[in-house]
């Protein structure tokens, strides 16, 4: 038996299993971040569509209203952050409502 052989397979698996933990751990946030995005899009999306076709006091667009808001508690449950379709960019203050675009 070659023992110095064993112990460096092991600390060559030890360093390959460390590895792969960090690839699949270190791609979960960006994995979530973008569901977080595609959810506050599709939500947003579906709003302006409905009020367009509804109008803003619609039972719909009460419905993706809602639909938008959850998406925006989700990723800030999550991650901590939000995506402002409207602003285009990251947000970090939880500072939206369900009513916040009422108003337009």
């Amino acid at each position: 038996m070659n023992y110095p052989s064993k112990l460096s397979l092991g600390k060559t698996m030890l360093a390959g299993a460390a590895f792969a933990g960090f690839l699949l751990f270190g791609a979960v946030p960006r994995a979530a971040a973008d569901d977080c995005q595609k959810r506050i899009i599709k939500a947003d999306h579906n709003l302006h569509k409905a009020a367009e076709r509804h109008g803003w006091e619609s039972p719909e667009a009460a419905h993706w209203r809602h639909e938008l808001a959850e998406a925006r508690a989700w990723c800030w449950e999550h991650s901590h952050r939000w995506w402002d379709e409207d602003g285009g960019r990251w947000r970090s203050d939880r500072d939206w409502d369900e009513h916040d675009h009422d108003h337009r």
